[in-house]
């Protein structure tokens, strides 16, 4: 018997993992939070598989499904919103599935901080902008956020915020960035990425609360703040520069090289009738006194004689004319 965790996604049926998705396939026991993952994603289980929305159930009501599971040496799948590593409230259960002995495994999905980047067609990291995404949450009536964590702290980066469940307090959360982003910082909210009711909106930091109503963005709602949002044109990553070579690439050598020969395709040719390459020195063809021995065929047939010592010792070459 085993249990999986399994991220659900954001939202979307499709954008659950293969893997997920074959395991929802042949459990017959499945605990999903109905709050945070819509029905549709539940299309991916079996016909007579047991569903258990766990929205309403407390920890010890979610152990009971865990003890009766494993009385009946059955399966189980524990769908989360998102990436259950993410505030997935899965440490808790992973406690409580050790002391009964019971095996889990950890499914990895698709975090709503990802498909709302994407739903804006926005990378969170741009050279000389942003190598840095904080992903972070405001103190709520669940649990309260480190005083070290704090916005104000972690704004003192300038990186890109990603800030969860952020819809009730976004008047406090504006407050608390206001001193450490420029008013000119761009923001986006996005509500329920990947759901059919999703939506977004794209303004800045000094403008974004005279321009929504905060009554329509209370739940599931992610905040973005940061310039990589900026859909101005930034400085260009090295990592596809034709003159960056890595261990996969080495364009510019191979670019070099093509030019080369292309220059000594056109080079000109020396007095000798042999091709010149312009930046190099052209070699020494291979004649008939440095490719033959001495009395070789070769040599004799050429017309000339073997070389001879000089009173030096050095060795002079005596060509006869024919």
């Amino acid at each position: 018997m085993k249990v999986y965790f399994i991220g659900a996604g954001p939202g979307a049926p499709d954008l659950i993992t293969v893997r997920g998705a074959r395991i929802l396939e042949r459990v017959t026991t499945v605990l999903y939070a109905g709050s945070l993952v819509p029905r549709e994603v539940l299309c991916h289980c079996r016909a007579d598989a047991e569903m258990i929305d766990t929205a309403c159930l407390d920890l010890d009501q979610q152990e009971a499904c865990y003890r009766r599971a494993q009385a009946a040496g059955v399966d189980v799948a524990r769908l989360h919103s998102g990436d259950p590593a993410i505030y997935g409230a899965t440490a808790e259960q992973m406690r409580r599935l050790e002391k009964l002995g019971i095996d889990y495994e950890v499914v990895p999905g698709v975090s709503s901080f990802t498909a709302a980047a994407a739903s804006l067609g926005s990378e969170l990291t741009k050279p000389s902008v942003s190598q840095t995404v904080i992903l972070t949450r405001v103190s709520g009536r669940a649990s309260a956020v480190p005083e070290r964590e704090r916005l104000a702290e972690l704004a003192r980066a300038g990186a890109t915020l990603c800030v969860f469940l952020s819809g009730p307090h976004l008047k406090r959360i504006v407050g608390e960035l206001s001193p450490h982003y420029p008013p000119d910082t761009p923001v986006a909210l996005v509500y329920r990425a990947s759901w059919p009711d999703e939506r977004s909106h794209r303004s800045t930091l000094g403008r974004v609360l005279r321009e929504i109503r905060l009554r329509d963005w209370r739940l599931t709602t992610l905040l973005l703040v940061g310039g990589a949002l900026s859909r101005q044109p930034a400085l260009e990553s090295r990592l596809y520069a034709p003159d960056y070579p890595h261990i996969f690439r080495s364009a510019r050598k191979r670019a070099n090289h093509a030019q080369r020969r292309a220059g000594d395709a056109s080079a000109p040719n020396d007095a000798a009738g042999r091709r010149v390459s312009s930046g190099r020195s052209p070699r020494r063809a291979a004649g008939p006194l440095r490719s033959a021995t001495a009395n070789s065929p070769a040599l004799l047939a050429s017309g000339a004689t073997a070389p001879e010592k000089s009173a030096t010792g050095r060795r002079k070459r005596k060509v006869t004319d024919d």
